[in-house]
């Protein structure tokens, strides 16, 4: 019995790693019968077969995990976003950052494509929002290395849009990757998927990135396990005003005597921000009790 790292997943493999060595493994049956499937990013138990392959018998504890993207045990989760085309919808950019906090894990927004728009109004909505913002351009440097410094001696994964350019600004932090990139259709205005797996690469010995395969805004459903009462501490920008409420049980939605929409009204909180609050927590509260705990941490 050995341990390692799943550090690439594609069509029923898993590549661990440990030490330099890698094997590639199928898991064992039982995870497809319990809906506990390895995820790239995962420490487990593996029987190697002599040859280069293993059998996968144990998952161990996670500190977190993502069904999209498909991962585990990361410290920062990434979110490319882009003003340029793909335009990404800042809904999406709250959505998954409600995911991440809620998984425990660093959230970083990075606006991507800034050579062709800076994206001044996602930049001032995130940034106002308490959620760690950066601009970038994988076509001219512009960010790039600030964003190796605030990946170094972290495991993180990238994530966003299709076309957003996930794989040419991992490109950009180490062109020996050369990752295959790809247009942005004019037509549909979103791009097409060039990576097809969830794969962990080394920026250096200290710090590990996982590029994952992109997604449409309207194609996505990841609604977390996450009741709608926990949902407005995933708001950083609400959390100075929630003790302020007229009501201890306010929902921060019409309530007379909310300090949330009161400081919505004065500017503090971006009106947009309160919007995705709002919908995720419609759609929070359509999820029944006994489905929150069948439901994974993220999908």
């Amino acid at each position: 019995m050995a341990e390692g790292t799943i550090i690439r997943a594609l069509s029923g493999f898993y590549d661990v790693e440990e030490d330099g060595r890698l094997c590639r493994c199928r898991a064992k049956g039982r995870f497809r019968h319990d809906g506990s499937s390895p995820l790239v990013g995962d420490r487990v138990e593996y029987t190697p077969q002599g040859d280069g392959t293993g059998v996968i018998s144990a998952i161990l504890p996670r500190r977190n995990s993502f069904v999209r993207p498909a991962i585990a045990n990361i410290d920062v989760l990434v979110f490319l976003a882009s003003g340029a085309s793909p335009v990404t919808d800042p809904f999406l950019i709250d959505r998954v950052s409600v995911i991440a906090r809620h998984a425990g894990c660093e959230f970083l927004v990075v606006l991507n494509k800034c050579d062709l728009d800076p994206a001044d109004e996602l930049y001032t909505v995130c940034s106002r929002a308490g959620l760690s913002t950066l601009r970038t351009s994988a076509v001219t440097g512009q960010g790039v290395e600030d964003l190796r410094t605030l990946l170094h001696g972290k495991v993180s994964a990238f994530t966003g849009n299709s076309g957003v350019g996930k794989s040419s600004l991992l490109n950009a932090l180490s062109p020996a990757l050369s990752l295959e990139t790809g247009e942005v259709s004019e037509k549909l205005g979103r791009g097409r998927h060039t990576t097809r797996q969830v794969a962990f690469y080394m920026l250096d010995p200290q710090t590990f990135v996982a590029d994952t395969p992109g997604f449409a805004s309207f194609e996505v459903e990841m609604i977390d396990a996450i009741t709608p009462e926990e949902l407005p501490s995933c708001f950083p920008d609400f959390l100075p005003y929630l003790s302020s409420c007229r009501f201890l049980d306010c929902r921060h939605l019409k309530e007379p005597g909310c300090a949330v929409l009161r400081a919505v009204s004065d500017g503090q909180i971006s009106p947009s921000r309160h919007e995705s609050y709002c919908r995720l927590y419609e759609l929070l509260s359509r999820i029944k009790p006994w489905e929150q705990a069948e439901k994974p941490l993220s999908r």
